[in-house]
Order: structure tokens, then C-alpha cells, then sequence
């Protein structure tokens, strides 16, 4: 399992009963998770210093109960903070003449519909490993830039890291108020002036209007939603639609591309399916495919908490 585990303004403290006690830089947060089928005792205290407890309802949804919780804040992340990383940057005996900005990326953070708070942190453990590989590609061609198009993009933690390893990213999502609250995690992070087209658009008809134009990606993101409606009410549904959309993004690859990351939330889209799915539409590209789950630490018991599915295509780098 690739492990979330460099960060230190979130956590997850505890887990049972069908819900998770998490810290969001100093406020708590609990909200019902489905792979938490256990039930512990809470007896840990900091689950009765919680500031907002996301109560889900029988008939759907849910709602939200504050205890002392502000509308907004932030956390950080520290890019660039895994080993690998880090041993890139100070070893390397190849010459970086670009900047890649090893500095925390900032989330401005607020509870809204659906438990969601604008960020989901156990996609960390993917922006560490896609960010080491930009840096590679841009040390190897420092005058070539790294195009990265990022799909289903919400708030923009993968954009932000990819931009700040040095990639110009086309940033895509449906909603304009994700689009602009990851315009305002850009600024907030330093990186307003960074390379990043903004885009509010349907995913599929934008890869579509992309293939007639002939524009081409080093590297393509996409988080789909399990099931979601587009800006004119284009339906989506991930176990019908996600293979030929990923079968379409292949068009838009370069002949050498860096990588290709898809993230699944579904149970039913397991790793192996991933794989299966990624191999089969990139088999034309040198390069490999691994899949695995991805996680979270808990602090109380120790253990991970599973939070999906990753597929990663990494192309040849030689």
C-alpha cells in the first residue's frame, strides 16, 4: 500500500464505529467513513475536543454540527518532503537549470456538502511520487517543458504539486467554484504566477476537443468521481465511462510520455483492475504499470486506514 505519511498538519487520531477522528492542522474533525467497520471503544479524549462532527443521515446525506470551528483555515503540506525526493535534489550529479519550489503547499480549508472539506490528503503519497519524476524529465530537457493535464482536477493538490516541481498543467474540472478555490490554494501557496491554465469544463468533451486540436501532454492526472453530472448535465459513471476516457487521454500523449496516474474511489475498481485497464490503453508507450491501494496512518491503534486506489504509469525515463 503507498502510505500518505509525510504529513504533519493532518491526521488521522482514531477510528470506530463507522466514523474517523482526524486533525486538521489544530481542529478536530469527525466524519463517517465506510471502511471503518470496527467498533472500538472511544476512549481516547481527543474525540471529545472535536470542532465539527459530520452526522450522516439514514435517508442520505447528512449534516454538519460545529463546536467552535472557524468558516475557514489552512494547513500545509511540505512538498518534496520524502526520502526519495530529497535525495534527488541534494545528489544528483546532473545539473537542475530550472526551480522547482521546495517550499509547503498551502490549503485553505472549509467543511461543506457531503462530509468534504476541500482536500483529500491520503492523494499526497501520488503528488511525492509524480513530482520527483518532473524533476527528473526537467533535469534531463531543462529547456523542454513538462505539460501535465490534470482531469477531475477539485481543488488542485495534484496541480499545485506538479507545478511547483516545475510542470506547466492544464487544470480541468466542472465546477467553477472548485476552480476557483484551487486558484485561491494557488495564490495562497505562492504560486498565482505559476504556469497553470484554469479551465471549467466537462472532462470527456474537453480530452475530445483536445485530440482534434492535436495538443499533445507529457503526462496526464484524472481523480474521477465515482458518479457526478457535468456543467450541462452530462451524466457520469465511472464503471461505464472510465476506460474509454482513458482509452481517449492516450491520444493525447506524447510519443515518450512521463506518467499517467488514475485514482478510483470505487470498490469495484480495484488495483488489479487499474492495471489491467492502464496497460491495455497505453500498451503502445514504453514503460511500466503498478497499481496498489492507498492510505492513511492512524495514530491509536496503529495501523492504515484504506482510502482507494491508485494506478501509475511510468514511462521510460532513459
Amino acid at each position: 500500500m503507498w502510505v500518505a505519511d509525510n504529513w504533519k498538519d493532518y491526521e488521522v487520531i482514531d477510528t470506530s464505529k463507522g466514523e474517523k477522528l482526524e486533525r486538521w492542522g489544530e481542529y478536530r474533525l469527525v466524519r463517517p467513513d465506510p471502511q471503518v467497520i470496527w467498533n472500538t471503544e472511544k476512549d481516547n479524549n481527543e474525540w471529545r475536543r472535536k470542532n465539527g462532527h459530520y452526522h450522516r443521515s439514514k435517508k442520505g446525506g447528512g449534516e454538519w454540527e460545529f463546536f467552535n470551528l472557524p468558516e475557514e483555515w489552512q494547513i500545509h503540506y511540505p512538498l518534496f518532503s520524502s526520502k526519495d525526493a530529497q535525495s534527488f535534489l541534494k545528489d544528483s550529479n546532473k545539473e537542475i537549470s530550472f526551480n522547482p519550489v521546495t517550499r509547503e503547499l498551502t490549503f485553505n480549508l472549509k467543511p461543506f456538502s457531503f462530509k468534504h472539506t476541500g482536500l483529500f490528503p491520503e492523494q499526497a503519497t501520488n503528488w511525492d511520487w509524480f513530482s520527483k519524476l518532473i524533476i527528473e524529465r526537467k533535469s534531463q530537457k531543462p529547456d523542454k517543458d513538462v505539460k501535465v493535464l490534470n482531469l477531475f482536477a477539485y481543488t488542485g493538490g495534484a496541480t499545485l504539486a506538479a507545478a511547483a516541481a516545475g510542470a506547466h498543467v492544464t487544470h480541468v474540472d466542472a465546477s467553477k467554484g472548485m476552480v476557483n478555490w484551487a486558484k485561491e490554494n494557488a495564490i495562497s501557496s505562492g504560486l498565482g504566477g505559476a504556469p497553470i491554465r484554469w479551465l471549467v469544463d466537462d472532462c470527456v468533451k474537453f480530452v475530445e476537443r483536445e485530440i482534434r486540436r492535436g495538443n499533445k501532454y507529457d503526462a496526464i492526472i484524472m481523480d474521477p468521481p465515482s458518479y457526478g453530472r457535468g456543467p450541462k448535465g452530462e451524466i457520469w459513471k465511472i464503471e461505464d465511462s472510465i476506460y474509454p476516457l482513458i482509452q481517449k487521454c492516450s491520444c493525447l500523449l506524447t510519443d515518450n510520455p512521463l506518467f499517467f496516474l488514475v485514482n478510483s474511489y470505487t470498490t469495484g475498481l480495484q488495483p488489479a483492475v487499474l492495471t489491467y485497464m492502464i496497460s491495455s490503453a497505453l500498451s503502445d508507450y514504453p514503460g511500466e504499470v503498478i497499481s496498489d491501494e492507498i492510505g492513511l496512518l492512524v495514530t491509536l491503534p496503529n495501523l492504515i486506514l484504506p482510502c482507494g486506489a491508485s494506478a501509475r504509469f511510468k514511462g521510460d525515463l532513459t
